[in-house]
């Protein structure tokens, strides 16, 4: 898949199209539609949205799995208003990508886990909450799909496995790998186990080396608030509920430690 040219030749719909086309391209993309395909019976849709700007000075990266529907719409409202205020590309690119970046509880719970294991030491910042503010200059937000990816009309959630499908491989192949390739030195933080999965295959294209993917951390999402809780020391082992796999989460974080005190944390 050539990423190249694929905000030039959608940017352009993005601005002008009406509200109402715009709407109907969200729910059902037709005009942003990049790709699709049907597999195992499930048809599989990447649709354009402004998530093209790479920060080529970040030391970190957080990795998402692909924006959702209310990113992707998010994202494209806002590099609309840019468009047609008469910002350049990259500047709206850029904006589009900012807003609809992390946010909401699932950020307190990164900046808290990110915190315990050393990153913000590493980085030389009293908390990795700056990273959303001041040192915003340091982080870089990705998805493994860079681009909304539906899965019968439904947000991708992984399933099915983002490597096992041509399409999306080919997707992780292109963008995944551009983004490694220009951001070699960064930490690389995946959100959930199937980033950090398809992080480590497109490692070894790009010659990241393995220490800088700090996989392991429970995601930070609501679903996950015990795992994050006992992750912190917040939760004793005896309060667990049977979901939660004290024994993994204990090895990822001794695993953690040990990338982060050779990375000098």
């Amino acid at each position: 898949m050539d990423t190249t040219h694929l905000a030039q030749d959608y940017l352009r719909f993005l601005e002008t199209a009406g509200q109402a086309s715009l709407e109907s391209e969200l729910e059902s993309p037709s005009k942003l539609l990049i790709a699709a395909d049907t597999h195992r019976g499930k048809r599989i849709e990447i649709a354009y949205a402004p998530f093209d700007f790479i920060n080529g000075n970040a030391r970190i990266v957080i990795v998402g799995i692909t924006p959702g529907r209310q990113q992707m719409r998010n994202a494209i409202q806002e590099c609309r208003r840019q468009l047609r205020a008469g910002c350049a590309t990259a500047a709206a690119l850029e904006a589009a990508k900012t807003h609809a970046s992390f946010s909401g509880p699932m950020r307190q719970n990164l900046v808290d886990m990110l915190d315990a294991i050393g990153v913000a030491r590493l980085l030389g910042l009293a908390s990795t909450a700056s990273l959303w503010a001041g040192d915003a200059n340091l982080v870089h937000f990705t998805s493994a799909l860079r681009y909304p990816v539906f899965v019968d009309g439904a947000n991708y959630s992984g399933t099915p496995a983002m490597t096992g499908v041509p399409m999306l491989r080919d997707l992780l192949e292109t963008a995944l790998v551009e983004e490694m390739r220009t951001l070699p030195d960064a930490l690389w933080v995946p959100l959930g186990p199937k980033v950090g999965e398809a992080l480590t295959v497109m490692a070894e294209k790009t010659g990241v080396p393995r220490e800088q993917i700090l996989d392991g951390l429970p995601h930070p999402s609501g679903a996950s608030a015990e795992r994050v809780a006992y992750f912190l020391g917040r939760k004793p082992r005896a309060l667990l509920s049977a979901k939660t796999n004290a024994d993994r989460l204990d090895a990822a974080k001794s695993d953690l430690t040990a990338k982060m005190k050779k990375l000098g944390a």
